[in-house]
């Protein structure tokens, strides 16, 4: 893969970002996400418990969401073709078949926010990094799947709050919120992580799934609606 590298240690896969460098900040292109999405299909094709944690090792972006520029350059039916594959990523990581962690190592904001939103557990760093949905300023409207994404977050003001004025909060900010679940140096937020991984691994993935699933109606009512037009 050329913007993501898809592993497994002990159990653990591991999907670590790796196209933050010159600026990219690791954003969303048809491409991308269409390596997203191979990547889910791999994990999803594995057999056994698992856990999935989606990390980066950039000491300053996680990601920052949709290549607008790139976007921007594209026809209409491309731009089409890039918003199916968005929607249909997203909904696949919410719905994944095992636990999901993302180890949060520096901004995530807009489309990266998102993705975030759609995990089971969030780990930030302490130190460095903001939780951010800027998209009332870019502007930018959420769809259906990213409104369907975001309010997964169970802080609803903090939630009111950040969609309504862009807000961007600090990992300490986050964690005090209930945005993140818990925050690290940066020397400890893998190993956290992998941690956290090591426990959700055991659980019966099955079980597990339609537990977390059986919570998020809509995202499935969605990501049939999508896969029935692909």
């Amino acid at each position: 893969m050329s913007t993501m590298n898809l592993s497994l240690e002990d159990g653990i896969h591991i999907l670590t970002l790796n196209n933050a460098a010159n600026g990219n900040d690791n954003t969303f292109t048809t491409e991308v996400m269409n390596e997203y999405i191979a990547a889910f299909d791999s994990v999803e094709s594995y057999k056994g418990n698992s856990a999935l944690i989606i990390t980066c090792e950039d000491e300053k972006t996680f990601s920052t969401g949709i290549n607008l520029a790139w976007l921007g350059q594209q026809s209409a039916q491309g731009q089409a073709e890039f918003m199916q594959a968005f929607h249909i990523m997203l909904c696949r990581f919410a719905l994944i078949s095992i636990p999901t962690i993302v180890a949060i190592n520096g901004n995530a904001y807009a489309g990266g926010a998102i993705l975030a939103a759609g995990a089971d557990f969030r780990l930030m760093r302490e130190d460095r990094g903001r939780f951010c949905f800027p998209e009332v300023n870019i502007p930018l409207p959420f769809t259906p799947v990213t409104r369907s994404l975001v309010s997964l977050l169970p802080n609803k003001q903090a939630l009111k709050n950040m969609l309504l004025t862009g807000i961007a909060y600090t990992g300490e900010e986050a964690k005090a919120l209930d945005i993140v679940d818990s925050i690290h140096p940066a020397d400890k937020l893998q190993i956290s992580a992998l941690k956290l991984a090591g426990v959700l691994a055991t659980k019966d993935r099955t079980i597990y799934s339609t537990i977390r699933n059986d919570m998020r109606p809509e995202i499935k009512i969605l990501l049939d609606e999508l896969t029935s037009k692909a």
